[in-house]
């Protein structure tokens, strides 16, 4: 059997400058970002991965044990290929993966800026108790640990749910449920190892690049308390809150939540 992790990730590779890597969020791919990566790419080099599983990747393999340090370590070899720190940028799940490779590779990254990042284990070192209720909301459902169903549409509708409100999922296009169940079941293994993480506030405090952390004002409480602990535990941090938006607002809010960034990459290149 070939091994899913030996190739590189799949990368959309656009412009020339200073490097941007943009991180997508779970269910979604690098186009994700398009339209950020073609404002950036008239100043910048512009790298968007497909994280393991998404987009132009092979399927994962549900035989293979995996991890969210899965993805950080091959996103990790991708700016050991690059001749200069780089501005991060992610999105939930690829927030994480952001902060993950910010933490341990610090002179590797310029600028950071996350939007709701699923950086959860904040929340239990030193716990918080409003933002581990918010989860408790999702976890305390059997189907959201159920190996037998996790990725599947019932489990995808509680997850959809969870993070965009009631009826989310039956309210998406056929061709978006379609999109999420042909990669359900690595998002409920991203789901599962990034939940299990405990990496608490403290371990974020050696982090010194500029950091802005970005939220929606309807995001579930859990991911504004993410924000919220981090932006405590960060030397030199700020965060924004666009309002009106939710947990997609990079895609429903766009426009403001990519000016935010292009401006925060502009300040700090």
């Amino acid at each position: 059997m070939n091994d899913p992790v030996a190739a590189p990730l799949h990368v959309d590779d656009r412009g020339a400058g200073a490097p941007v890597v943009l991180l997508h969020s779970s269910g979604m791919s690098s186009r994700q970002w398009r339209s950020l990566s073609e404002r950036l790419a008239a100043s910048h080099r512009v790298l968007a991965p497909d994280f393991l599983g998404s987009g132009k990747n092979p399927p994962w393999s549900d035989d293979v044990p995996f991890g969210y340090e899965l993805d950080v370590a091959l996103v990790a070899k991708a700016l050991d290929a690059l001749d200069a720190p780089v501005h991060l940028v992610g999105h939930s799940y690829g927030g994480l993966v952001a902060l993950a490779l910010a933490r341990t590779l610090p002179h590797r990254v310029r600028s950071l800026a996350v939007y709701d990042p699923v950086a959860f284990g904040v929340l239990h070192d030193p716990p918080d108790a409003v933002g581990l209720a918010d989860l408790m909301r999702a976890g305390s459902q059997p189907i959201f640990t159920d190996e037998s169903l996790g990725g599947g549409e019932a489990w995808l509708e509680t997850f959809v749910n969870y993070w965009n409100g009631p009826d989310a999922w039956r309210s998406l296009p056929a061709a978006s449920r379609e999109q999420f169940l042909r990669v359900g079941r690595v998002v409920f293994r991203e789901v599962s190892s990034l939940m299990a993480d405990r990496t608490g506030a403290a371990a974020y405090a050696a982090l010194t690049a500029p950091t802005l952390l970005i939220a929606g004002e309807l995001s579930p409480a859990a991911a504004r308390r993410v924000g919220e602990v981090l932006l405590g535990a960060l030397p030199d941090a700020r965060r924004e809150v666009v309002k009106g938006a939710g947990h997609m607002g990079p895609l429903t809010h766009a426009g403001a939540v990519e000016e935010l960034i292009a401006r925060h990459i502009e300040a700090t290149t």
